[in-house]
């Protein structure tokens, strides 16, 4: 028989659960996947279930596995949302909904822990600042508002975390869901005790710490039968989306920028050395001796699902982006004054503002649905130029930009994109984002790879976009106002908050 040349990534996404098989040097032989529902049942709220997740991930699994057949698969990796929280009661069963990464829920938990920290200390210890990311604050929320559910929980872990523990049984933390979860001291890169007893949970509910490329567990015979998948099969540590997204897109030498236009909009560079910023994250690259500080805008490609469903008359277009991609083209650069804000869920990075809101400024007579989707495309370009200016500020070079996810298909807003950076963007030919990359880390974790360089030969590159003549003198201007316009309504913003808590 001949030896196992197949492995397999599963991405845990906002938008989509999706599996690809890929087979070395540059082989992607199968790719499947299946809509997931986010719910916010109140402002500034995000959720998914992960029962959805399992059920997802049964179905693109057998449905790549009966492709490749099982025979020829050597591991599996997966990846997913950071940092989502999950959480399990004993016995294994989920106590409530996730509370995704992009929740802004927790702004008094946020500003309760920044009154009991020393912020600056923090930051030097975590890689991370104190912001609605941090999973201390959403289970202080928890405890506070659902004080049942905290009673049970025995496990807190993240989305491919529970997906791993659905194939194998082990429960674990991933590296970066730990960092990133304000878990990890970033010297000694170990969970630390007093950091945990942040979030008023037992130790014992964090999990012991997996390395992405290293064995976790392997698949039981329980979830074999459901999935497709060998009985024994080796399960990789796992990976947070944006780190595996930037290594399958060849983000592997400093100064490499991707911008990923998924559900939340994702922005990685690749460094060699750490510079912890209050406006960043901070992650581990996948490749040994970089770091991947990063951002993630609350919603890109959510904010335009909502805009494309109120504006598009039911049962009108089956695909109203297409349709509002063709509206927005029409419409010349900074939509004629319709300037919008795109924190519709709050905002994470870079100004970490749960509270913060969706804001068209400039509507008139004369604009139609073109010009709220063009505005809307502008605002997210805008907040990836707001990160890059942070990166610069800090002392990082951002030197390529390469663009992927679903977002990046829109020839549109690319070019709006080139236009607003002032500089140019290479789009990816093969849209799969984190599971290729996930599925690259397994081949490293198998043996079937050995060098990081490799994963370039599945990142294969389409056209570059460069900045228009004219566009981005308009661009600098506009997002000089868009910059201005949220410090003039934050604190309409946080008044309103107050008004409705």
């Amino acid at each position: 028989m001949a030896k196992p040349d197949v492995v397999i990534g599963l991405d845990i996404g906002t938008t989509s659960t999706m599996a690809a098989a890929i087979s070395l040097p540059d082989q992607i032989l199968a790719v499947a996947s299946r809509p997931v529902t986010l719910s916010s049942p109140h402002a500034g709220w995000a959720e998914e279930d992960p029962a959805q997740w399992w059920d997802n991930a049964v179905a693109v699994l057998r449905e790549v596995v009966a492709e490749v057949g099982a025979n020829r698969i050597a591991g599996i990796c997966a990846t997913g949302m950071l940092p989502a929280v999950v959480l399990l009661d004993a016995e294994g069963n989920v106590l409530r909904p996730s509370i995704q990464q992009s929740d802004g829920r927790c702004g008094a938990e946020v500003d309760e822990l920044a009154s009991e920290l020393d912020a600056a200390a923090f930051l030097k210890r975590t890689g991370n600042g104190i912001n609605q990311q941090l999973v201390a604050a959403k289970l202080r929320w928890l405890k506070r508002h659902e004080p049942e559910v905290m009673a049970r929980v025995a496990t807190v872990f993240g989305s491919y975390d529970y997906i791993n523990f659905r194939l194998t049984g082990v429960r674990a933390v991933e590296q970066n869901w730990a960092l990133e979860a304000g878990f990890t001291d970033l010297a000694t890169g170990k969970i630390a005790d007093d950091l945990v007893a942040l979030a008023g949970i037992a130790r014992s509910a964090v999990p012991k710490r997996s390395v992405s490329h290293e064995e976790m567990g392997r698949v039981t015979a329980e979830a074999a039968a459901l999935t497709g998948l060998p009985v024994g099969l080796p399960v990789f540590g796992g990976a947070a989306d944006h780190i595996v997204s930037a290594l399958g897109a060849g983000i592997i030498s400093a100064g490499d920028v991707l911008l990923k236009f998924g559900g939340a909009g994702d922005i990685v560079v690749a460094t060699d050395r750490p510079l912890p910023d209050p406006r960043l994250f901070m992650d581990y690259h996948l490749v040994p001796g970089l770091y991947a500080p990063n951002g993630c805008m609350a919603s890109s490609g959510s904010a335009l699902n909502w805009l494309g469903g109120l504006i598009t008359p039911d049962g009108a277009n089956e695909r109203p982006h297409q349709m509002l991609d063709a509206l927005a083209a029409e419409v010349p650069a900074g939509s004629d004054g319709l300037i919008c804000l795109p924190y519709f869920l709050g905002e994470k990075t870079p100004i970490h503002d749960p509270l913060a809101r969706g804001t068209f400024v400039g509507l008139g007579l004369n604009h139609g649905r073109g010009h709220l989707w063009r505005a809307t495309l502008e605002a997210v370009a805008f907040g990836f130029r707001h990160h890059i200016d942070v990166l610069r500020e800090i002392g990082h070079v951002p030197s390529r930009y390469i663009v992927s996810d679903g977002g990046s298909r829109s020839r549109v807003w690319m070019q709006i994109v080139a236009d607003v950076m002032g500089a140019p963007v290479t789009l990816l030919d093969n849209h799969h984002g984190s599971s290729v990359g996930a599925a690259f880390v397994a081949a490293m974790g198998t043996g079937l790879a050995t060098d990081w360089q490799a994963v370039t030969q599945l990142s294969r590159l389409g056209a570059t976009l460069t900045p228009g003549s004219t566009a981005p003198a308009v661009y600098d201007r506009s997002y000089a106002q868009y910059r201005d316009l949220y410090v003039r309504l934050k604190p309409y913003f946080h008044d309103a908050a107050a008004t409705t808590a």
